[in-house]
């Protein structure tokens, strides 16, 4: 008979709980607590992602299949769900997103490595739409009868780890997620053309930052220079020039580089912009 550890009690064994309890003090998450802690709150719904829940009613089932183990597992003494409900719904939540910010800040200092080829932080960013039920997510309505957020995603690729998260409705246009970025002095962004938009793109530059963007079709520019390109590598033109366009020159006012490559694989031509020159 095994009289062992729980897989999931080992696993909630890498976790500093000292410093959730920081986070928990700092935002007094535990006033008025008699018995469902936050700690106990998180754990969870730690378990429900890792089995793969789709509701808390859901989740609950599942904790009263283990309710003989609920302490041993990190629950405390009984979970229902109106406990859960109303700590998931009054509880702050920035004691789990400071916290999960610093087991991410772990997690890529772990995964650090040498194996890109450009020297300096690289990041993707873009958004997803996940949909919800309008009935349960009045406050995220998205369509006539459809609720939903987006999540904005900003993604270490030479450590494969999102590095920041926001959560916005999903009406809100994704370039209004770049203002609030944290842009990290030498690091690169990348983006889609979606987020083609120079007011917020000259930002990044002000912060000594590059950002590489495919561009619109009726882009306006004006090229002073050619560089040298080895077609061979797909790279058919590679320019620097100015934005030509009445606001967008005034949005932009440096010079940026224009760069068309051809891809064999699609068939496909792509126009990218960057302020690294």
């Amino acid at each position: 008979m095994n009289t062992g550890k729980y897989i999931f009690a080992q696993m909630i064994e890498f976790l500093p709980q000292r410093v959730f309890d920081g986070l928990v003090i700092k935002y007094a998450g535990n006033k008025y607590v008699k018995h469902f802690s936050c700690w106990n709150q998180l754990l969870a719904m730690m378990f429900g992602q890792l089995t793969n829940r789709d509701s808390l009613r859901d989740l609950i089932v599942a904790i009263d299949a283990h309710s003989q183990k609920s302490y041993h597992l990190g629950f405390g003494k009984n979970v229902t769900r109106s406990n859960l409900s109303k700590a998931n719904e009054k509880r702050d939540s920035k004691i789990f997103e400071d916290f999960a910010y610093y087991l991410i800040d772990i997690a890529r200092k772990r995964r650090v490595n040498n194996d890109f080829e450009i020297q300096g932080k690289v990041y993707a960013f873009d958004s997803s739409t996940i949909d919800l039920c309008l009935n349960v997510f009045w406050w995220a309505k998205f369509r006539k009868a459809k609720a939903g957020i987006k999540l904005h995603t900003l993604y270490d690729i030479t450590t494969q780890i999102p590095a920041f998260i926001h959560i916005t409705n999903a009406t809100v246009n994704d370039v209004n997620a770049m203002d609030v970025i944290p842009y990290e002095s030498g690091a690169y962004y990348i983006f889609d053309r979606g987020y083609v938009d120079f007011k917020r793109l000259y930002i990044i530059t002000k912060h000594f930052a590059y950002f590489v963007v495919r561009a619109k079709k009726n882009l306006k520019y004006q090229f002073t220079k050619m560089n040298p390109v080895n077609e061979k590598s797909g790279v058919m033109s590679d320019q620097i020039g100015k934005l030509t366009g009445f606001y967008i020159s005034k949005y932009y006012p440096k010079e940026i580089r224009k760069v068309v490559y051809y891809d064999k694989g699609t068939n496909r031509t792509f126009v990218y912009l960057t302020n690294n020159t």
